[in-house]
């Protein structure tokens, strides 16, 4: 199906948002993002923050080092700035969302940075290892509470829908990808610049890791400087209409109702209670992978190259899931593609986990990385497009809290996991490998994330008739993603016939069916369309008609069609492309192809899943003035020929006898296309009741 994009859709509903435009390159829709000034600044803001997180790891890191000469305090002082980061994520779950969704998102942020700020300062000052992992701690808090805002604005800065995507993938590219190479690169700069000068500053009671921490407190100011005084379109709601009539201005609602309110939305919402629970897992292979990726690289026996060589793979993998995302959730919707990327990240942890050699795992690995980015990008475009404004910051913390929750406990569990397996050294294909705990640890996690993409994927799956099998052949295929919805057409040389069997196929639709049955007019009889379109115009050529045609059809789908299909209608469309451009073929001699090229156009490659099309035998129409009976026999023959070049979605009906004795044909033709499942339904969508002549 073709992919259009909707604005009218209701958000906070289970189903597939409105996809980006295919025709749109990456370039431009990145340029389009960043054309928008708020979130343009909002997105350096995010880079001084993102560096500034990833610069402060490291220098904290460095200066816990320096602070104790205990030895074993030191091997776990990387480790203690790490956990002290994501243990916020295990008390303050819910309180970033609720501030988010309650008070001015701006001023959240503007305080959380200057906190920030003070933090790293008072870490700097105080120099004592306890007050570093205090502080740290609360630096974590201030970023959860951050993060949410941060997140839950963004859709409210874009001018349409469709742009969330693409501005969560540059949002992630910033945050894991210029941002760490920044902050490694400035530590690295900043201490090789001070070891080459030999500059000690011990012997007055600082270090250069402390130097550093300063430094990273005046990013955490520059941040809350620009987000005060330049992102005034921060503090912008969206707020929905209230339910009862009153004013949702006035309607004020306590921090304890917000809390109930956001675990009831997940409860109820299968799309965001699937979303959830797809991260539990995809989160848990990641701390398994993250925890055990030294005691790992040692038994591939690489030494520590294999370990940096596998961090690579990671990145790169990470990198490359988001930057393909978007492409795939054309042909995939959101809400499958999310769990399918989870199962095939826990699948691929079943080589790593039996991998002899470094470079089988490090394809292995950025296999994993790289459905890893395309769950983690697709989750978060869900959340910023189908999740109302007045609950996206809940969801949006409650998402961040569980990632660093599950990383914690894994990477704190996962070492004892490993511990228990003890090490031996096997032979595979002549090819020596050492065995330890890492390898069933892989491998069970692999196991769980698959079980629980599984999970996810039938929460949040909404499309019960389609396989995942057709939507992962046609993402291979390189297809359009197809819609909930089906479409089927009817043709015919005359616009009596196409129009009376239109109306009465859905009239027995809608008598047989229990789904919603929508009647799609051929828009050549609507005149006010017509004369939107041509706004006065005089039109004597072909191909400004075939314009004009192509124009009323691109409108139709976008107003009519593609929001029905959205919503799983079956659409019965008279004369959708085929009669209309047949009759300017054979009137003109225009070209097929390149008006087959200006359909692709118009209907962004929209195909019925059924064509009916009506044979009549020209001999049998009346005659026309203005349109000589050989202009009926071109006509046919294209429209025939059409079909028998596409007979999997064509079914050719005749149609010389009345109305009643057609229908009764339209029928059985389409009962047999619903029975062979040529248009993916199941019985329980349309009664297959047998039809008898009357």
């Amino acid at each position: 199906m073709g992919n259009i994009s909707v604005d009218g859709r209701q958000f906070g509903q289970a189903g597939d948002p409105p996809p980006a435009r295919s025709d749109a390159s990456l370039a431009h829709r990145i340029r389009s993002v960043l054309a928008i000034r708020p979130f343009r600044r909002l997105w350096i803001v995010t880079f001084i923050c993102s560096t500034g997180d990833w610069l402060s790891l490291l220098a904290l890191s460095g200066l816990i080092t320096k602070l104790t000469n205990d030895y074993a305090f030191q091997n776990y002082a990387f480790s203690g700035v790490v956990l002290t980061q994501l243990l916020p994520g295990l008390l303050f779950a819910p309180i970033g969302g609720l501030l988010a969704d309650r008070f001015d998102r701006r001023k959240v942020m503007v305080v959380c940075d200057l906190l920030r700020c003070g933090l790293l300062v008072s870490i700097a000052l105080v120099g004592t290892p306890v007050w570093l992992l205090v502080g740290n701690f609360f630096i974590g808090c201030c970023q959860l509470l951050w993060i949410p805002s941060k997140d839950a604005a963004i859709p409210n800065l874009l001018r349409r829908k469709d742009q969330v995507e693409t501005a969560n993938q540059l949002g992630l590219v910033m945050t894991w990808g210029v941002a760490v190479i920044s902050g490694a690169a400035l530590y690295a700069l900043i201490t090789g610049i001070t070891t080459q000068l030999r500059v000690k500053l011990d012997d007055q009671g600082m270090t250069m890791a402390t130097i550093i921490i300063l430094i990273n407190g005046l990013f955490y100011l520059t941040s809350a400087i620009i987000v005060a005084t330049r992102i005034p379109e921060l503090s912008l709601r969206v707020v929905a209409p209230a339910k009862d009539g009153a004013d949702p201005a006035e309607k004020k609602t306590g921090m304890l109702l917000m809390v109930r309110d956001g675990f009831r939305f997940v409860r109820s919402t299968k799309l965001v209670r699937g979303l959830l629970i797809g991260m539990i897992g995809a989160f848990a292979a990641a701390g398994a992978l993250v925890g055990s990726s030294k005691p790992y690289s040692s038994s591939l026996l690489g030494g520590d190259s294999a370990f940096g060589w596998l961090l690579v793979a990671v990145f790169i993998g990470l990198a490359t899931g988001m930057a393909t995302a978007p492409k795939m959730a054309q042909r995939i919707p959101h809400n499958r593609l999310f769990g399918i990327a989870i199962v095939l990240a826990g699948l691929g942890l079943l080589p790593v986990a039996a991998s002899p050699h470094l470079w089988i795992s490090l394809v292995a690995v950025a296999f994993v990385g790289t459905c890893a980015g395309i769950a983690f990008l697709t989750g978060v475009t869900i959340i910023g497009t189908q999740v109302e404004d007045a609950i996206r910051g809940r969801i949006n913390a409650i998402y961040q809290s569980l990632m660093k929750i599950i990383l914690a406990l894994s990477i704190m569990v996962v070492p004892l996991l490993v511990g228990l397996v003890q090490r031996r050294t096997i032979s595979v294909f002549g090819h020596p490998v050492l065995v330890d705990g890492t390898r069933p640890v892989l491998f069970g996690a692999g196991l769980i994330a698959a079980l629980v993409g599984v999970i996810a994927y039938k929460q949040m799956d909404d499309r019960r008739t389609e396989t995942i099998l057709a939507d992962l052949k046609a993402a291979i295929r390189g297809k359009p993603r197809r819609s909930t919805g089906v479409l089927i057409a009817v043709e015919g040389d005359t616009a009596q016939d196409t129009a009376s069997q239109s109306r009465l196929l859905t009239d027995w639709l809608r008598h047989s069916g229990r789904r919603e049955i929508v009647l799609a007019t051929d828009p050549t009889l609507d005149d006010r369309r017509l004369r939107a379109v041509l706004a006065g115009a005089q039109l004597t050529g072909a191909r400004a008609h075939a314009l004009v045609a192509a124009a009323v059809r691109a409108d139709i789908v976008e107003r009519e069609i593609r929001p029905a299909l959205d919503r799983g209608a079956i659409v019965v469309m008279e004369r959708f492309v085929d009669s209309p451009f047949a009759h300017l073929s054979a009137l003109a001699g225009l070209d097929p192809e390149e008006m087959e090229g200006l359909t692709d156009w118009a209907t962004a490659k929209l195909r019925p899943d059924l064509t009916v099309l009506l044979d009549r035998d020209p001999a049998t129409l009346p005659k026309f003035r203005s349109e000589s009976s050989d202009h009926h026999w071109r006509v046919q023959d294209l429209l025939l020929d059409m079909a028998s070049s596409d007979p999997a979605r064509y079914v050719v009906v005749e149609s010389d006898d009345d109305d009643d004795a057609t229908s009764l044909r339209v029928r059985i033709a389409v009962q047999g296309a619903i029975a062979a499942k040529r248009l993916g339904l199941a019985e329980d969508d349309v009664e297959l009741t047998p039809v008898e002549a009357k």
